[in-house]
């Protein structure tokens, strides 16, 4: 249990306490007992509000219940607490506190930030999710980056996780990709030909079309035209996905399921509709079938099936996500585009109408990013004429670069991303300091080495009384707090921002703390919050999914 946990639970045992003597009266549900670091050590190393926040349940004044508090905490870990304000409780560590509770993140090596498993429910995000008919571009990028340290945070808190990515290998779009094959392949075979007016003119279309021809040749020219069509377009569909897949592999990407659309067609989503039918969530106008949405939020009732027969993507969606409640997560998360703010009504009443808690299901939206060079957007590929690939940003500024570029902010807010900046070897990208910082760690652990200064298993740590010694322990205190909080927000950004302000603190203690020539016990005890520091910067930079060089 973490000095934080101890803390809390000091709290709730003397309110429980205060209530058996009858002082705290209540007849509601009391709120969480929630801890913060105040701004200044001058105001403690905890605080919390909740005297304030309980006021209305005990019918109290919040200092009056912070008086009655502070009398009946029992426990050893406080050298004093303070009540400010109108009820704010301010709590002041004994120092062997701080140096116990460093031990413990000492001993407990690199597995510290792995928090303890919360419950058997198994959480789903599904994220990127491109349709495989083209490259993946810096838009995905952002997805891809989010995604999976969502995943990675979750899953370090304590979560069950599976990561999943839909294949959208169903609808018009494909056939637009087996004609657009088909049409390069027959120029490329010097055939006349004229290439489809709505088809995807990428230079990538091309590439795929060269691989088939050096892999098969022009065996296809003989083929019926329609039978021509069907075989390019699986070669093409293959093609595309082994790009996606080693686009994603290179940016740090796994997931555990690929599902593809095509398995909901037409049984899945012949299903789900009957189901909806029989609900009383489908009617019929105009010789099609609609989904009677509006009776659940949404702006208008949505077409599911065509007049014509065809299904609608959302008839393929409604049976996806039907799927995936029946496969029992606990929880959904889906990252979509901000482009998508009005698909959540409309996936949501279906859900209900299906008999599912829709609440369950939770969308993250990603705002756009815009690429700057030189104070200039880059809206283009020179090479594709298309949105840039995330490959070519990749070989640009390096997948650790683009990957912690990503998550620097909220998913909410449209992102700059400053391609000078990112490649720039400087204290000015967030990047390199970071992993400059554990570099220089690294290279500290190296000279001491050479000076025969080895870590102890038990090292003095109470030695270390300065501000800078301190403010980079309480730095460090702070992670699992911080890994908890990126996880219950979907918040990859607090993880960034806090792994760059441990290395901002690290700097400062390096600046006024040497390890080198001084008293050798003083110079273990540093090098033990170095090794913590070390430790910490890994497991934050790994959930970010960047690296830790050991030499810059």
């Amino acid at each position: 249990m973490q000095v934080k946990d101890k803390i809390a639970a000091a709290i709730k045992s003397a309110v429980e306490a205060a209530m058996n003597d009858g002082v705290l009266k209540f007849s509601e549900t009391l709120p969480e007992v929630a801890l913060e670091v105040p701004p200044k050590k001058e105001f403690g190393d905890f605080a919390t509000n909740f005297a304030m926040q309980s006021a209305k349940v005990f019918r109290t004044s919040p200092r009056k219940i912070a008086e009655e508090i502070k009398a009946r905490i029992t426990s050893d870990l406080f050298e004093r607490i303070e009540i400010a304000g109108a009820g704010f409780m301010n709590f002041y560590l004994k120092s062997d506190v701080v140096y116990r509770e460093l031990k413990a993140i000492y001993d407990a090596g690199k597995n510290f930030g792995n928090l303890p498993n919360k419950n058997n429910v198994t959480i789903q995000v599904e994220y990127v999710s491109a349709n495989p008919t083209g490259l993946l571009h810096v838009g995905h990028g952002r997805g891809a980056a989010t995604g999976s340290a969502i995943v990675n945070i979750m899953r370090a808190a304590g979560y069950n996780v599976e990561s999943e990515y839909y294949i959208n290998d169903a609808g018009n779009q494909m056939d637009k990709l087996a004609l657009s094959v088909n049409a390069r392949y027959l120029e490329l075979l010097g055939k006349a030909v004229d290439f489809p007016e709505d088809g995807y003119q990428g230079a990538d279309i091309i590439d795929t079309t060269k691989r088939i021809i050096a892999r098969h040749g022009d065996k296809y020219l003989a083929l019926p035209d329609d039978e021509r069509l069907k075989v390019l377009g699986e070669l093409a569909y293959a093609d595309k996905m082994l790009e996606l897949k080693d686009d994603l592999e290179k940016f740090g990407v796994h997931f555990d399921v690929w599902f593809s659309e095509r398995t909901l067609h037409p049984d899945k989503i012949n299903a789900a509709i009957e189901v909806l039918r029989e609900r009383g969530g489908i009617y019929e106008k105009d010789g099609a079938l609609w989904l009677a949405s509006t009776k659940y939020g949404d702006d208008k009732d949505r077409v599911v099936v065509r007049a014509n027969g065809e299904a609608t993507y959302l008839a393929a969606d409604i049976a996806y996500h039907k799927n995936k409640f029946e496969r029992g997560f606990g929880e959904l998360i889906n990252l979509w585009g901000a482009d998508h703010h009005g698909y959540v009504a409309r996936v949501k009443a279906a859900m209900s109408m299906l008999g599912y808690d829709a609440d369950k299901l939770k969308i993250i939206f990603l705002q756009m990013v815009s690429l700057f060079r030189s104070g200039e957007a880059v809206k283009m590929s020179k090479r594709m004429g298309t949105a840039i690939p995330l490959r070519e940003l990749m070989e640009e500024v390096g997948t650790d670069a683009a990957r912690y570029f990503f998550l620097m902010r909220s998913t909410d807010s449209q992102l700059d991303f400053d391609l000078d900046l990112a490649k720039s070897q400087s204290a000015d990208n967030p990047v390199y300091y970071i992993q400059y910082a554990h570099a220089r760690i690294c290279s500290i652990f190296r000279q001491a080495n050479e000076a025969g200064l080895t870590l102890d298993a038990e090292p003095k740590l109470s030695l270390m009384n300065s501000a800078a010694e301190l403010d980079l322990i309480n730095k460090i205190f702070e992670y699992p707090d911080e890994i908890e909080k990126a996880a219950a927000e979907y918040a990859p950004q607090r993880i960034a921002r806090y792994v760059y302000d441990l290395a901002s603190t690290f700097s400062a203690f390096y600046r006024d703390c040497r390890i080198l020539g001084v008293e050798e016990d003083l110079a273990k005890a540093r090098l033990a919050l170095l090794k913590v520091t070390q430790h910490t910067i890994q497991h934050a930079l790994s959930l970010l999914g960047v690296s830790a060089p050991e030499r810059m």
